[in-house]
């Protein structure tokens, strides 16, 4: 690919971007540059997990883009060690009633710990954090299980990436019904919501969220665990606050 082509492929990106206030490009600038086979190359800190994922798609369906290479990261709410991290996201699985047949271990700073070590259970999660990118490993049971773990990563503010290479076994392949579960199951965590007034619907990895909130906060709360879910392409935000 000649130099002037590759300088119009990455210009296409950005002038895709610019268009697309939920990644404001003015005010959190990302890096783009582009291999010779038209891999298109981002990189940089976007301000939520929204804008993270919608950058990537945008990107994706720039005409004359054959790839993407994710080195996007997220803005903390809250500058945290990656010790710090570690310790709230072991808790948070631990503390996680579906995952109560996993022994579960985390490593930062060179220091390891194990919050619970079940001699013989055939699940465990190992996390990772390094420059508040948490990596989450290991393997469980059900989809369902490897997503809730991701999203509750995703919870401590002061994460800025989840990569989640955790392995279901035996295989199951990722659907929408899988999707819905663990969604639903985050949404009736997350203390700030009324999840029964909260329907979801996916299809084809795009999820509609309809109902009522009672605030504006809480409307984008439940989006932000909707983003949280590994596997979703699209969020749609349908939901009403209720005056």
């Amino acid at each position: 690919m000649t130099g002037e082509v590759q300088h119009n492929l990455v210009s296409q990106v950005r002038a895709a971007l610019e268009h697309e206030p939920r990644v404001n490009l003015h005010r959190f600038r990302l890096a783009i540059d582009e291999d010779a086979d038209g891999t298109v190359i981002l990189e940089g800190e976007a301000h939520s997990i929204a804008a993270k994922k919608i950058a990537l798609e945008v990107a994706a369906s720039t005409p004359g883009v054959t790839g993407i290479v994710d080195r996007l990261h997220v803005a903390p709410a809250r500058r945290m060690g990656d010790g710090e991290i570690r310790d709230h996201i072991c808790a948070s699985l631990a503390a996680e009633p579906a995952l109560g047949n996993c022994s579960i271990s985390g490593e930062a700073d060179g220091r390891r710990i194990t919050l619970r070590q079940l001699d013989g259970a055939a699940d465990q999660i190992e996390l990772a954090v390094q420059d508040g990118i948490a990596t989450i490993d290991g393997r469980v049971n059900s989809v369902s299980h490897k997503l809730l773990a991701g999203a509750l990563a995703w919870w401590v503010p002061g994460t800025r990436d989840v990569i989640n290479t955790i392995e279901v076994v035996p295989p199951q392949e990722l659907t929408d019904s899988d999707i819905t579960d663990a969604l639903r199951q985050v949404l009736e965590k997350d203390p700030l919501l009324n999840a029964d007034a909260i329907r979801v619907i996916i299809r084809n990895r795009v999820a509609v969220l309809e109902g009522c909130v009672s605030s504006i906060a809480d409307r984008e709360m439940a989006e932000m665990d909707a983003w949280y879910m590994f596997g979703l392409d699209l969020v749609i935000n349908r939901l009403q606050v209720q005056q």
